[in-house]
């Protein structure tokens, strides 16, 4: 019994720092005055929403990286490809697709954490700077991100790496779009997905969840802006494609491993959580990574939360692991 209480003990210390150090990050956001990226033009929200998440994220040393442009099925795509270390070899890669809400981010907005999960994982990072909406909506950052999956598999060597050891990393709406794509690539017998990270995905268009419901005015992620996201990136009618959302696709079976990230103050919690337990009723092997003082977008706020570096290195172990990394 002791042991158990002193566990206890310990994480309610944790969630006691969570708590602290959130409401420290929003006061400092609230300070900040920044405007919201979508009420601002195109160029100017984008900037904005770059020069967010500079001021939450910290940066971790790498030994390499590499910007290139690869030529692909789907057109020319730009990568950034992050090395953890200087060694030849040929070890797995992880292809890892940004969030912004399918309109913002890009390779600086999570160079930050590319470089930590590189760190942490032991694994190549490969990150996908795909075309956004709404000047290119769905399908076009799906194909985007198979094609360089595709491109990965096939090509590998040239950078590498062994691109039959593969896995696919997301947040939030780049979650999405890694959920999607895996599901293609099993269809299609391939590109060879051997593993499948979504951190708090963006799932379901109808945001009719309960977590939709109490977090509706989230400070980092309300209702309305995941509306507003889900209207650049998809038509009404497109909203029943189960590649876009990817909670309506009902056949789960034969997908490769996952690991889900959610956050329990996030109105995207339910969803992620939903979509963890559809995988795991399929059949197939996902694990839950739940942080329950955490809100949206926390593996962005290295800065102010050190729960951000705690899951970081969780989930960099358990995709080390997965794949092989040494």
């Amino acid at each position: 019994m002791a042991a158990v209480d002193g566990t206890a003990a310990v994480r309610v210390g944790r969630d006691d720092r969570d708590r602290r150090q959130v409401a420290e990050l929003l006061d400092a956001l609230v300070a900040a005055g920044r405007p919201s990226s979508r009420t601002l033009s195109r160029p100017e929200g984008r900037r904005n929403f770059n020069d967010l998440v500079a001021s939450v994220t910290s940066t971790a040393h790498v030994a390499g990286i590499e910007d290139r442009i690869l030529t692909t099925r789907a057109g020319p795509v730009p990568v950034r490809i992050y090395r953890p270390d200087q060694a030849a070899g040929n070890g797995p890669v992880a292809l890892f697709i940004h969030g912004g809400g399918w309109v913002f981010g890009d390779l600086e907005s999570h160079d930050g954490l590319c470089r930590a999960l590189a760190g942490a994982s032991r694994v190549v990072v490969v990150a996908v700077d795909y075309r956004r909406a709404p000047e290119t909506p769905f399908p076009g950052p799906v194909e985007d991100c198979l094609s360089v999956a595709e491109w990965l598999n096939a090509n590998g060597a040239e950078l590498g790496v062994d691109g039959s050891r593969l896995a696919v990393v997301g947040d939030s709406s780049g979650a999405n779009i890694a959920a999607a794509m895996t599901a293609l690539a099993r269809d299609a017998g391939g590109p060879r997905i051997a593993l499948q990270c979504l951190a708090y995905p963006a799932t379901d268009p109808s945001l009719s969840s309960v977590s939709c419901t109490e977090y509706a005015e989230d400070p980092f992620l309300s209702r309305d802006e995941m509306a507003w996201y889900w209207d650049q990136y998809t038509t009404p009618a497109q909203r029943a494609d189960i590649h876009a959302a990817v909670a309506l696709n009902r056949n789960l079976a034969g997908l490769p491993p996952a690991v889900v990230v959610t956050a329990g103050h996030d109105p995207l919690r339910d969803e992620g959580l939903a979509y963890a337990e559809a995988l795991q009723s399929a059949g197939v092997p996902a694990t839950s990574h739940h942080y329950p003082e955490m809100p949206h977008g926390f593996l962005l706020f290295g800065r102010y939360l050190d729960q951000t570096g705690e899951a970081i290195t969780e989930l960099g172990a358990q995709l080390g692991a997965s794949l092989g990394a040494h």
